[in-house]
């Protein structure tokens, strides 16, 4: 067995070891994959959960949302924010948790990680609403950002050589992840969607946010949006996923695919901060 198929068996080992998600979250997912759900529905599903029911009013009532009155309702909440939305804040967190449990990598600092891949969820969705993406799907572009390198969460100690050597040539990370293990964290991000059945736009943002043009041709704005936002984040330091040295080859032609030019995506930068301040009670549920 060669080095990499005996690595690729070691990393589906753990991903396999993953918790799953729950029972109510594969639920929701199903629910809203329909086109005739209602409401009710989802409330139904979600009331079920006492724990989800109060991270998900926890969220909504939190100054992420800035709501002016307090909702204390399932029904309401679903009805403010939408079926989209309120899937998505049960699939985060949900995430969050299931990864919380599972191994944590030494050489990858998941406190970082994880404010690196909120910097990169907020900046989606500012990115989003600059090229007019309406309301109700800006949150899947905060969940794709927030979920884009949950390949990188399986790597074992072998991965503090490939950060290292980072630091050392400064480049990026995803090349160094091939040249030294054979192996990305696209592709083992690619086995976790999978364990977690998770849909087809969240598999392409996590599989292909390196070379977006790889995705699904109705997925390639949002999947360049996120790898648009994860280059600002890596730029300006913000949290820290291994990746100091974005690909600059290619920043050019993610502004093409999103419709936007560098001096707009730089001028977020306050109303990004702002954000990622709301935005870390995510982690916090």
């Amino acid at each position: 067995m060669n080095e990499r198929n005996a690595r690729l068996a070691k990393i589906q080992g753990f991903v396999d070891k993953m918790p799953s998600l729950s029972t109510t979250v594969g639920k929701v997912l199903e629910i809203c994959s329909r086109t005739d759900t209602a409401p009710n529905d989802l409330n139904r599903v979600i009331s079920l959960d006492p724990v989800l029911t109060g991270q998900v009013l926890k969220l909504i009532n939190s100054a992420y949302y800035s709501l002016v009155n307090k909702v204390t309702s399932l029904t309401r909440a679903i009805i403010m924010l939408g079926l989209n939305t309120v899937k998505n804040l049960a699939l985060s967190t949900a995430i969050i948790r299931c990864v919380g449990q599972a191994k944590k990598s030494k050489s990858l600092p998941i406190k970082e990680f994880w404010a690196h891949s909120i910097a990169v969820g907020v900046m989606a969705k500012l990115l989003a609403l600059e090229q007019g993406v309406p309301l109700a799907e800006r949150e899947e572009y905060f969940v794709a950002g927030l979920l884009h390198d949950l390949g990188k969460i399986p790597f074992g100690d072998e991965y503090a050589e490939v950060l290292a050597r980072v630091s050392e040539v400064q480049q990026p990370l995803h090349l160094l992840e091939h040249e030294l293990m054979g192996i990305d964290h696209e592709e083992v991000g690619a086995m976790i969607t999978s364990k977690w059945k998770l849909n087809a736009v969240l598999t392409d943002a996590i599989c292909h946010h390196h070379a977006p043009e790889e995705a699904a041709p109705e997925h390639q704005r949002l999947v360049a949006t996120v790898a648009l936002a994860d280059f600002y984040v890596c730029l300006f330091d913000i949290g820290y996923a291994g990746n100091r040295f974005p690909d600059e080859s290619r920043l050019e032609s993610l502004l093409t695919i999103c419709g936007l030019d560098w001096q707009t995506v730089v001028g977020l930068t306050q109303k990004v901060d702002e954000e990622i301040t709301k935005a870390e009670i995510f982690l916090q549920v």
